[in-house]
């Protein structure tokens, strides 16, 4: 394989391309599946699929074997970030749900600040005059946002922890051995409560589908998409006071 990667290197043909293209095509089922599960019946898997694939491509030719980066890795976070880009450009999710979102970071945000801890779901449901039940709807209800905004935050803030050479460079592979944001990351997952601690650490370490923890945790998938939202929400709270 490592030659096959020299030689497009070096030659950049086509015939060369095509093949590492169909080589890792599993790469962006295995990419869009996952976010597919994040997102219901809000997007098409094959629309996610389509848009990774550019991601893909964009990934075999800026690919450096020199880097010691492995390509798999690499790869992954061009094509998640190809389809969140799309989805972003094409403004998919309704105003509304944005709007809910930010409402629910600030109130979580103010009550933490107040108490000085996180905030369980009975004191978020009683700061919005809810039940239990109807907050946790509330929260089902901007799953998506929630998970594609902390990637936009990261994108957006990557640069003032970075040094100068990943200034210049801007790649998803500075991003990845970046020690600042693997510190930042890790502190503030360990702040969760127990819980999303075990979900974030799950789907994101253990790779995991929703439904692959939710039998492990012995709680329904819907209960396991409201964790990770509400583990988002405090993680994006969090990062941006560390990046302010």
């Amino acid at each position: 394989m490592t030659n096959l990667w020299e030689a497009y290197n070096k030659t950049k043909s086509a015939s060369i391309r095509e093949e590492l293209i169909l080589k890792y095509t599993h790469l962006v089922k295995y990419v869009a599946g996952r976010l597919y599960a994040s997102y219901g019946n809000n997007v098409e898997f094959d629309d996610l699929v389509s848009y990774g694939i550019f991601g893909l491509i964009d990934a075999i030719d800026k690919y450096d074997v020199g880097r010691g980066v492995k390509f798999e890795t690499y790869a992954q976070l061009r094509i998640r970030g190809a389809i969140i880009d799309q989805l972003r450009e094409i403004d998919w999710l309704p105003r509304s749900v944005r709007q809910k979102s930010r409402e629910l970071e600030k109130a979580y945000s103010d009550l933490e600040n107040k108490l000085g801890r996180p905030a369980t779901d009975e004191e978020m449901a009683h700061s919005f005059g809810l039940s239990v039940e109807d907050f946790q709807k509330k929260i089902q209800n901007i799953t998506t946002y929630s998970i594609i905004s902390l990637d936009d935050l990261l994108e957006q803030k990557r640069e003032i922890i970075g040094s100068e050479e990943y200034k210049q460079k801007d790649t998803p592979e500075n991003i990845v051995e970046s020690k600042e944001v693997k510190e930042i990351l890790t502190d503030t997952i360990s702040t969760l409560p127990e819980k999303e601690k075990k979900v974030v650490s799950l789907y994101y370490y253990n790779e995991l589908t929703y439904k692959e923890i939710g039998k492990l945790l012995n709680i329904s998938e819907s209960r396991v998409s409201q964790l990770h939202t509400k583990a988002i929400i405090r993680m994006k709270n969090k990062l941006r006071v560390v990046f302010e």
